[in-house]
C-alpha cells in the first residue's frame, strides 16, 4: 500500500495512481530517450506519426525495389517488447491522471507532498510533467514509488523523489 500515491485537494474526483502496473500501460515514456529529444509533450506525438510516415515509405521502397520479404514473426516480436520491459527506463505523463481528477476552476497549483517536503508548482507545469517509475527494468523501491519530473527536462539529474501524493490547491 506504500506504492499507492493519490492525487486530492480541490478536484471533482480524488484518484488513485498505482505505478506497479504503469509497466503495460501504453502511455509509459522510455526516459533515456525523452529528455534527449528537444521536441516532446505535444509535439512528441507528431515527430512519432512523422517517424512512422518515413518507416512505411522506406518499407515501400524497398519492397519496390527487392521484392516482399517476410515479416517478423509474433514470437519475435514479443520477445524483444519483454528485453524493453526487463531494462527499460520508463516514466508516465502526469496530465491524463490531473485530467481525470478534474481540478475545480479556482485550482491555480499542485503541491507535491514527499517524505521529507512539499513543492508547489503552477497546475500548467504539473500537466507538463511526467513520473519516472522504472529504472533499469526495475521499480523504484528505495527512493519512489515515483520520480517527479518537470517538463522540460531542468530537473532530470535531480528529480523530486520519495513523492507520496499530489494535492491541487
Amino acid at each position: 500500500m506504500n506504492d499507492i500515491i493519490l492525487i486530492t485537494g480541490n478536484v471533482k474526483f480524488t484518484i488513485t495512481l498505482d505505478p506497479g502496473v504503469w509497466i503495460f500501460d501504453d502511455r509509459k515514456i522510455d526516459l533515456h530517450t525523452y529528455f534527449l529529444n528537444p521536441s516532446h509533450g505535444q509535439q512528441h506525438e507528431q515527430q512519432e506519426e512523422e517517424e512512422e510516415i518515413k518507416k512505411l515509405s522506406a518499407f515501400w521502397d524497398r519492397e519496390i525495389q527487392e521484392g516482399a520479404v517476410s515479416p517478423p514473426t509474433l514470437k519475435t516480436e514479443k520477445r524483444f517488447l519483454k528485453e524493453k520491459i526487463i531494462t527499460g527506463t520508463f516514466a508516465m505523463p502526469l496530465a491524463p491522471f490531473l485530467r481525470n481528477a478534474e481540478p475545480l476552476p479556482d485550482a491555480k497549483e499542485l503541491t507535491i507532498v514527499t517524505e521529507h517536503d512539499e513543492i508547489t508548482i503552477s497546475l500548467q507545469q504539473a500537466y507538463e510533467a511526467i513520473l519516472g517509475f522504472s529504472k533499469d527494468g526495475k521499480p523504484l523501491r528505495e527512493d519512489g514509488p515515483v520520480h517527479f519530473y518537470f517538463g522540460d527536462g531542468s530537473n532530470r539529474e535531480t528529480p523530486i523523489t520519495h513523492v507520496r501524493r499530489f494535492v491541487v490547491r
